[in-house]
C-alpha cells in the first residue's frame, strides 16, 4: 500500500501542475481564440483524466476500494478531452457547458475520494476543497453560460490555478503521512545471512 499511496501523491501532484499551467496560459492570453482555448482545455481534461485513471488503476491493482472516484472522474476528463480534440470548433455556449459539466463530475468524485480518505491521510482535505472549488465553478460556469466563454476567461484561468495549487497542498500532504507513518513503522531491513 505504501507504492500506492506514493503513486497517488505524484499522480495528484502532476495533475496540480497541468491544472496551474493551464491556468496561467488561459489568463496570460487573454485573446485566445475559442478553438485555442477549446484545444487548450482538451489537453488539460486529457491529462487530467489519464493521471486520475492511472490513480484509480494503480489502487484496483493493490485491491484498494477507492478507485471508483478516481477512474469514473478520469474517464471523464479523458472523454472531455476526446470530446475537444474531435470537435474544436463547438460553439462557445456547448464548450461552456462541458467545462461546467467536467468540473462539477470531477468535483463530486474528488469529494468522494476525500472522504473515503477522511481520517486515515492527512491531505484529504485539500482534496475536498479542490473538489468544493470544482462545483463551485461548475455550478457558476452553468448558471451564466450566455456570458460566453471568452468573457469568463479569468474565471477558468483562476479556478484552473487554485484547484492545481489544492492538488498539490493535497499531494505534498499525503507525500508527508507517507514519510510519517514509515517513519513511526520503520522500514524493514533487508536480512544478510
Amino acid at each position: 500500500m505504501d507504492m500506492a499511496v506514493k503513486r497517488m501523491a505524484r499522480f495528484l501532484g502532476v495533475g496540480g501542475v497541468a491544472s496551474i499551467v493551464f491556468g496561467v496560459i488561459v489568463l496570460l492570453w487573454p485573446g485566445i481564440s475559442l478553438v485555442a482555448l477549446t484545444v487548450l482545455f482538451g489537453a488539460y481534461a486529457f491529462v487530467y483524466g489519464v493521471f486520475s485513471v492511472a490513480a484509480g488503476l494503480y489502487m484496483v491493482a493493490h485491491r484498494s476500494t477507492q478507485w471508483v472516484p478516481y477512474i469514473v472522474g478520469g474517464a471523464a476528463g479523458v472523454l472531455l478531452g476526446v470530446i475537444t480534440f474531435l470537435r474544436p470548433g463547438i460553439t462557445d455556449l456547448t464548450l461552456a457547458y462541458l467545462i461546467a459539466a467536467w468540473a462539477f463530475v470531477v468535483g463530486v468524485f474528488e469529494i468522494a475520494a476525500a472522504l473515503e480518505m477522511w481520517g486515515e491521510i492527512a491531505g484529504a482535505v485539500w482534496l475536498a476543497i479542490g473538489g468544493a472549488l470544482s462545483i463551485a465553478f461548475g455550478v457558476l460556469v452553468a448558471w451564466r453560460p450566455g456570458t460566453g466563454l471568452l468573457a469568463i476567461l479569468w474565471l477558468i484561468g483562476l479556478y484552473a490555478i487554485l484547484a492545481g495549487v489544492s492538488q498539490i497542498i493535497a499531494a505534498y500532504r499525503i507525500h508527508q503521512f507517507r514519510s510519517d507513518v514509515k517513519t513511526v513503522v520503520g522500514v524493514p531491513q533487508p536480512s544478510h545471512r
